[in-house]
Parts: C-alpha cells; structure tokens; sequence
C-alpha cells in the first residue's frame, strides 16, 4: 500500500503532494513502483497537527480519488475516521476505508461501511485520532490489543459489515512508546488467531530514528538501549521525525519482520524498495 498524503502538514512528505498535478503524478509514480494500493489522506495525525474539517479534507481528497480511479484499476483506500468523507470517497471511487481510529471516532462509520460493502481496516489506538496518552501504560500490550480486535469485529459484523471485508492493523506510533513499538513488531504472528489480514504501518515512524540514533555506548548495552528507547520519541501517530532518508534502512528492517511474521499488507512511503523486500521475502518463504 502507498501512501499519498495530500496533505500541508504531515510528517514526512506534508506539503509535497497538495495540489493535484503532483499528487497524480507521485500516485503514478508509486504504480509504477508496484504498489497495489493506493492510501490517499487528507489530514495529518501527527503530534501537535490540527483538527481538519470534514468539508476541508474533501476538498483535499475528492478530486485525486476521482482522477485516479479513471487512471487505474489499482484499489485507492481512503484514510480517515469521518464517516461522511469515506461515504463521498467511496462514491468518488475509494473502495477501502482505512479508518485510524478504530471505529471509535464516527458512530456512522459502520454504516456507511456496511451499507457499501467496503473493506475496511480497522486500527487499533490507545486514546483518539489527535489525543492520544502521553505515556500510555499496558499490562500486557498484545492481549489488549488482540481484545480491542475481538471486540471490535464483533462489533462490525453485528453492524453489518462482512467479516471478510475487515482488516486489522495493530496500530504502530498510535498510542505506544518506541518499546511498545518493538514488541509489537516482535509478536506480530501473534494476531494470527484473529483469521483476518493484517496490515502494519512502520514506514518512517520516529520510534525507528530513537533506535538508529542511540549513542554506541548504548547500542552495546541492550538494557541501556532498551532504556534509551522507552524514553525517547513520542507516542503518537504520524510521529514527528527527521526527513532523513536514513529512515529508509529501518524501516525496510521492520518490513522484513512483519512480512516473515505473516502481515499481509505493508503501508510504505517508499514502494520501490517495499516491493523488492517483499519479493525478497517471499522467495525465501517459498524456498523447501
């Protein structure tokens, strides 16, 4: 899945697509790449952004799911928590939701969802799209997360949405420590009991950069790299982050984990190089 942010503000390529030549064109671009879905989003979550207006982020989305949709037969996901944006990017020709906060922020999602027989991913956040904890606490984060699954699947099907059309994301940076983040990373295979998809989205996120940056004092001493982690970078969302494109090596790292761990779909800015580790991968998978 690639991500098309058309967005002023978020935090690795605000501004750069905001007009619809350029996003067209970074949409091609990203076909061309490989991506077999294209994510397009009108409103930044990262720490310290704005609220949007429902109206403003369909003036940002409408036209570019419209003009793509005539372009490609590739799926164009709309990511947002507003279920009248999803009804009018559906209508414009979207044909997944990609919903941050859970079904949590819009009682109307889930009809809207149901009634168009969309897929939908359903993330999971501690907190809400904007608020999330500071220093959010678990007892245990993969059981809370794999409950907040079931309960939220349950949910959806008794609204009407078909189980076949829900996807699961564990929600990396939403509502998590840079730690929360690793072990996430490292019980993936874990939501497996689930039976449905999984996507995850690590590409870029400020948890990669607290690793990549520890001292080398620390990266030699696992508890005081671990340490150092659990203090640093935030917990929210599209995190705040430098553009370095040393964000790349990182982020491919975790991409292998999740795709050996059995995550079907990856959210990646950079899908050239998304798409030959995922090659790489699956010949290793298919390999006797």
């Amino acid at each position: 899945m690639g991500i098309l942010n058309v967005t002023p503000d978020s935090f690795c390529d605000g501004g750069k697509y905001d007009d619809l030549e350029s996003a067209l064109n970074h949409a091609r671009k990203m076909i061309e790449d490989g991506a077999d879905i294209i994510d397009v989003g009108g409103e930044s979550t990262r720490p310290g952004s704005s609220h949007v207006t429902a109206d403003e982020e369909l003036r940002r989305v409408i036209p570019v799911i419209k003009e793509l949709s005539r372009e490609t037969d590739k799926p164009i996901s709309i990511d947002t928590y507003k279920a009248e944006v999803a009804d009018k990017a559906i209508e414009a020709g979207a044909q997944i939701v990609n919903d941050i906060s859970g079904l949590q922020a819009d009682n109307e999602m889930v009809r809207v969802v149901a009634a168009n027989n969309t897929p939908i991913i359903i993330m999971h956040i501690k907190g809400q799209p904007h608020d999330f904890p500071k220093d959010p606490i678990y007892d245990d984060l993969i059981s809370e997360i794999i409950l907040f699954f079931k309960k939220k699947i349950d949910f959806a099907v008794k609204s009407g949405i078909a189980e076949n059309n829900i996807i699961i994301d564990p929600g990396i940076g939403f509502g998590k420590t840079p730690l929360h983040n690793l072990e996430i990373l490292k019980r993936l295979s874990e939501l497996k009991c689930l039976n449905r998809p999984v996507m995850i989205g690590t590409s870029r996120k400020s948890f990669i950069s607290s690793m990549l940056r520890l001292s080398e004092p620390a990266r030699l001493r696992p508890h005081s790299l671990l340490a150092q982690a659990s203090s640093g970078g935030r917990s929210g969302g599209e995190e705040g982050l430098s553009k370095d494109n040393s964000q790349l090596v990182g982020t491919l790292v975790t991409l292998v984990i999740a795709i050996m761990k059995g995550v079907n779909i990856v959210r990646v800015h950079d899908v050239k190089e998304a798409v030959q580790v995922t090659k790489m991968c699956r010949a290793i998978e298919s390999t006797n």
